[in-house]
């Protein structure tokens, strides 16, 4: 019995590690930031939306996004109600919400004038 938990959790430990460390897919968006927070009750996240507008008068679509690196996070909450392009990565199957509530992390921030 205590072969098969210490399998499980190693299960678990290795899946959640190929997950954070493998990306899916990785790209930018434009837009303007308009919320960036940190939350969560035991695992605190940088959790954060960007406003998408392709055409004047359209409704905006909305990004969210979770940044992992505190050092991003910071030069993100300079950038709030500016328009910036978030370089970011799509992590799919991390089996937590501990590591961020989305599954597009951010990992880079760059004013667009």
């Amino acid at each position: 019995l205590m072969g098969l938990i210490a399998l499980l959790l190693l299960g678990f430990i290795g899946w959640t590690a190929l997950a954070l460390w493998w990306s899916y897919s990785e790209g930018e968006r434009v837009g303007v930031l308009q919320k960036f927070s940190r939350k969560g009750w035991i695992c605190k996240t940088w959790e954060g939306e960007q406003a998408l507008v392709n055409l004047p008068g359209a409704m905006p679509e909305i990004f969210y996004f979770s940044v992992r690196d505190d050092g991003v996070a910071k030069r993100i909450q300079e950038s709030v109600g500016k328009r910036v392009a978030l370089s970011y990565e799509q992590h799919i199957g991390i089996p937590t919400t501990c590591f961020g509530d989305t599954q597009y992390f951010v990992v880079n921030i760059q004013l667009v004038e």
